[in-house]
């Protein structure tokens, strides 16, 4: 290997010389005609809920690729307050009855979809038609089936489609996936975790016709990424399920308080995890033969920590997972290429949840179709 010729330059010789190269480099620059940088993509929020205001107008501060130039939403106060804390101008308030006649707005060519569970896959059809890009949020769809409509649309449309799986971005989790890949520990064939907070009081997470179902469908969604993350190219092929009993059945009325459940993998591997709206838990670990790595808080918006057979995680600091993920989706749309966490992996994940929720209506085995 030949010696790195900086080792020899003095630190002086070497910052001279970085200026000097520096300079040259814009000089150039001006005498060519600097390209611009690109500009930025604008996104429209559909949806102006708790997810939107604590997190997502918050990240948009904070991207570099995207910035938010418009909102969707049933309150036309909500809209105008939102236009004037971030900068756009009112025309780019739609209301959800209006969001066809984005299709003739230029200022906005993503629509982050931040409804309920039950208006994800009309919301995304309606932007799709549109001619806008669309980042659909967590859980997909209320089933499978409505999520193949959504990637019907999108293609129709020829927009991408990407789902708000913002753990995809960050750092820990990064690592659970990357271990996965190249079994540093060997494959991943024992996993465990859960993911919940106490429900104090009955929201629209608790109610079956716009959630789809209880904390699976919210937190237990966590879970199954993970599972999935750390099987690395095994497949879910089948699972197992149990409901809690209902401590608050005045709450939980036609959804799940909680719900132990099975993933069993292609390869054997198999994850046993629990979801539920009655226990504060957050936490994942991944066995192999050589090593193993356990992720608790797990998956948070910060504050996620990892240790690993080997010690501590040491990864660099984030300011926001959603800004991250908004920046590789408009990246995704200047660059004509697919989302690392696009429609096909939130229909992978709702045949899951699918059959986890049939497993646990039947107390049998459900195959997870394909």
């Amino acid at each position: 290997m030949n010696p790195d010729p900086r080792s020899s330059l003095s630190r002086r010789n070497f910052v001279g010389r970085l200026a000097v190269g520096a300079t040259a480099l814009a000089l150039a620059g001006r005498s060519r005609g600097q390209t611009p940088p690109a500009k930025k993509l604008g996104i429209a929020l559909c949806g102006l809920g708790q997810y939107a205001r604590g997190q997502l107008g918050p990240a948009l501060k904070l991207t570099q690729h995207c910035q938010l130039t418009g909102v969707i939403t049933g309150s036309r106060e909500k809209g105008l307050q939102w236009a004037k804390d971030h900068g756009f101008p009112e025309k780019n308030i739609y209301h959800y009855d209006t969001m066809p006649q984005m299709a003739d707005n230029p200022d906005i060519a993503i629509v982050y979809v931040v409804t309920p569970n039950a208006l994800h896959a009309p919301h995304t059809i309606a932007a799709a038609r549109a001619g806008k890009h669309v980042i659909c949020e967590k859980p997909m769809a209320m089933n499978a089936t409505e999520c193949d409509t959504m990637i019907a649309a999108c293609k129709t449309a020829n927009v991408r489609l990407s789902i708000g799986y913002r753990l995809h971005f960050e750092p820990h989790t990064q690592e659970l996936k990357r271990l996965a890949k190249d079994k540093d520990f060997g494959a991943f064939m024992k996993m465990s975790g859960g993911n919940g907070f106490v429900m104090q009081r009955k929201v629209w997470r608790a109610d079956h016709k716009l959630s789809g179902g209880g904390p699976l469908m919210d937190m237990g969604i966590y879970s199954v990424q993970a599972a999935c993350m750390a099987a690395g190219d095994a497949t879910c092929v089948a699972v197992t399920a149990k409901e809690h009993p209902k401590t608050r059945p005045e709450i939980f009325s036609d959804v799940e308080e909680g719900l132990d459940y099975t993933l069993e993998f292609s390869n054997g591997a198999k994850a046993e995890l629990v979801t539920t709206y009655a226990q504060r838990i957050g936490k994942f670990r991944a066995e192999g033969d050589q090593g193993w790595i356990a992720l608790e808080p797990a998956h948070g918006y910060q504050g996620i920590k990892a240790v690993t057979s080997k010690g501590p995680l040491n990864v660099r600091a984030i300011a926001s997972q959603q800004a991250l993920q908004m920046d590789d989706f408009a990246l995704c749309v200047r660059e004509k290429r697919e989302s690392i966490v696009g429609g096909a992996m939130g229909r992978r994940d709702m045949r899951i949840i699918d059959a986890i929720y049939g497993a646990a209506k039947t107390g049998k085995r459900t195959l997870v179709r394909a």
